[in-house]
């Protein structure tokens, strides 16, 4: 196997064979198998409920979901509240979920070294919380360039494959996320080109549907990748109004409520041989004025709604 990223690869796409689709793994519900997508709860969606880890564990099981995406900062929450990794890598296991990624904040992606070197820290100690509770992925948003132009992606990359090469003594893969607010991998194609430029056979993309419509990317590109560059899909949907440039997190939807033109992205993602999880992400404040539980089950159904009326309806 070569150890360099081929654009060849990377832009593979369109020659991709459809997977069929089955789940992953034994302990995945049955009824899964026949679907193109795994389901995962990232926990903002649940956010503004209030409620500690566990009882989220316990309400995406309950919803149906197949796997957690939670945020960094809940783990630790939940250990300094006296709880432990082994507790939660249980809880989790009991249910039959995966944490097929997590939300962690370091600044891997700056120029300042120091500021490297400590966001390396941080990466370190995120994937060895991670690692202790079956974590695969771990978000490599551009913490810390938000605000900057012009920073040099081909530095980018040979950053990125530092932090993947960190990953590997965990078993933890770092995601390129897209970040359309962000001046520094606002859009597809920036995230694609530091993963290229990182050369390692690991490298990865976390694209999201809010973030590539926000930074103007759109969603022609993505029958561009090969499903296997991205393990993991946020998934939402956005108003018609206010315009892109003015929307923020929390005019995200539920998927199929919005306007995002998301029948020909499944469609697109099934081409191309996709076979990762959608994870939920919402931070819509008046969903966290409704139970929790009918929230996250409101928010799987929509998902698997739309995904079925995508995968019925032929293309034009």
């Amino acid at each position: 196997m070569t150890h360099r990223l081929t654009r060849r690869g990377v832009l593979a796409g369109m020659a991709a064979v459809p997977a069929l689709g089955a789940a992953e793994g034994a302990a995945a519900p049955a009824r899964r198998k026949r679907e193109p997508f795994r389901y995962c709860l990232n926990t903002s969606t649940l956010r503004g409920h209030q409620l500690p880890l566990l009882q989220k564990i316990d309400l995406a099981a309950k919803a149906g979901y197949d796997s957690l995406e939670p945020w960094i900062g809940e783990i630790d929450d939940h250990v300094k509240g006296g709880g432990s990794l082994k507790e939660l890598d249980a809880r989790i296991r009991d249910h039959g979920m995966t944490v097929e990624s997590a939300i962690g904040f370091f600044e891997w992606i700056v120029d300042d070294e120091g500021r490297r070197a400590k966001a390396m820290d941080e990466a370190r100690r995120n994937m060895e919380l991670l690692r202790q509770i079956g974590g695969k992925r771990l978000a490599a948003a551009p913490v810390g360039a938000q605000n900057q132009d012009g920073l040099d992606l081909a530095k980018a990359g040979e950053r990125y494959r530092a932090l993947l090469e960190l990953g590997e003594q965990f078993g933890v893969v770092p995601q390129v996320e897209v970040w359309g607010f962000s001046r520094t991998l606002t859009t597809l194609g920036a995230a694609a080109r530091v993963a290229l430029e990182s050369g390692h056979p690991k490298a990865c993309i976390l694209p999201d549907v809010y973030h590539l419509h926000r930074g103007g990317s759109g969603f022609e590109g993505i029958r561009l990748l090969n499903g296997s560059a991205m393990h993991v899909f946020h998934v939402n949907d956005y108003p018609a109004d206010p315009p892109r440039e003015k929307l923020t997190d929390a005019d995200r939807v539920y998927p199929g409520d919005g306007v995002a033109p998301l029948g020909q992205l499944f469609r697109d993602l099934r081409r191309i041989g996709f076979e990762g999880a959608l994870s939920l992400e919402l931070f819509n404040r008046e969903y966290y004025k409704h139970d929790a539980l009918t929230v996250a089950r409101t928010g799987l159904q929509k998902t698997r709604d739309a995904v079925r009326r995508a995968l019925e309806t032929r293309p034009a």
